[in-house]
């Protein structure tokens, strides 16, 4: 297992500091969190239910009974001071985030994680002396670029995918069923000490291969078959994502050059991340390989994404990208080529950007062929 307690330490309570840092630019004085995943970022609660007020001078947590200890250990444990107030009743919560947010005129709300019934409630109830002001990627903004703890946390859930698909990947030679490996391969993740599996498994052969997101079935996998397997684990909160395409039998002259056109372009695509470069240059240089290849209408999604506290995060590394990547940043990259009648190829590794290049966190074999 890897406890949180052998990972290097976050600064959880240095993140709010960066983050009063941008109110003026968003134009407001003080800030509602409630999308969970920033919550736990700022605060590094991981309860269900809670809303966290960001002021200049202080933070506020509200929740209910049911966090009541927990709430307060891992605020401690994060090092993050702030006040913890348990709110049972809409009533209770409403007066409790009222008195949080006090005087500020300007009180931003997280625009990609409010309801319209929400916003309404807000405006008209609970705070009427405010002015609303929708902002954008605030908490998101920050959780880009990744502190040394975040990256060992990261380092540690891919170590686990790396040693988990080792243990397992022969068994796609004795004609399991896609369920049955997806479940042997996410048992086994979480036997080496991961939280869980970081998303729901693809294990994809044969023609289901080359539907990108394909859930493993009851298919039996056989020889001929390309089998895509995308998967990661969960440390601490944190995602890894890998996947590796592999080749169960000798494969045909197609699968074979499937194979070779998307390790080609997944390697053109890792030697183009790098600080200063743009996220599209990266999509581009896997493309580009793929579409030399003449199956440029066969590579069915974008290139990559960030990866984080979620598995899919900015920056996003797409034709229309606007991100510029940067040190800390960490991003897939995972071209893939996709042919009704042959199956499925994928290769994807997660990538850490530094100041001089990159690093890759995945470090699974990429040989597709079974020994």
């Amino acid at each position: 297992m890897t406890p949180a307690a052998t990972l290097a330490p976050m600064d959880v309570a240095g993140r709010a500091r960066r983050l009063r840092a941008g109110f003026e630019e968003a134009g407001c004085d003080a800030l509602l969190v409630t999308h969970l995943v920033n919550i736990r970022y700022l605060s590094g609660f991981t309860g269900s239910a809670g809303v966290l007020v960001v002021t200049p001078g202080e933070l506020a947590l509200v929740t209910d009974g049911r966090y009541r200890d927990q709430a307060a250990h891992q605020l401690a444990a994060a090092g993050v001071e702030a006040s913890v107030v348990m709110a049972q009743t809409t009533s209770q919560r409403r007066e409790a985030l009222a008195a949080a947010v006090g005087g500020a005129g300007r009180l931003g709300l997280e625009a990609a994680h409010v309801s319209w019934s929400a916003q309404r409630r807000y405006a008209g109830e609970w705070f009427a002396g405010a002015t609303l002001v929708p902002t954008e990627g605030l908490v998101e903004g920050l959780r880009q670029r990744k502190d040394t703890g975040e990256l060992d946390r990261l380092a540690a859930a891919a170590a686990i995918a790396d040693a988990a698909l080792a243990s397992v990947r022969h068994r796609l030679g004795e004609e399991p069923t896609e369920a049955q490996f997806a479940l042997e391969l996410d048992s086994e993740v979480r036997r080496l000490g991961a939280d869980g599996a970081s998303f729901e498994t693809i294990v994809a052969s044969g023609p289901n291969g080359a539907r990108p997101h394909a859930r493993p079935g009851s298919r039996t996998v056989t020889e001929g078959d390309l089998v895509v397997v995308d998967f990661g684990a969960l440390v601490d909160g944190y995602h890894s994502d890998m996947t590796r395409t592999i080749m169960v039998g000798e494969p045909s002259p197609t699968q074979r050059r499937m194979l070779e056109v998307v390790a080609a372009s997944q390697a053109a695509g890792v030697a183009a991340v790098a600080a200063g470069t743009a996220a599209s240059a990266v999509d581009r240089a896997c493309r580009s390989v793929i579409d030399d290849a003449g199956w440029l209408d066969a590579f069915l999604h974008g290139t990559g994404h960030g990866v984080g506290l979620d598995i899919h995060e900015d920056p996003r590394v797409a034709s229309t990208s606007t991100a510029i990547l940067g040190d800390g940043h960490v991003v897939t990259v995972e071209p893939g080529v996709y042919l009704a009648e042959h199956g499925g190829v994928r290769i994807e590794d997660s990538v850490v950007v530094t100041a001089t290049g990159s690093d890759l966190l995945t470090h699974a074999p990429k040989d597709p062929y079974l020994s």
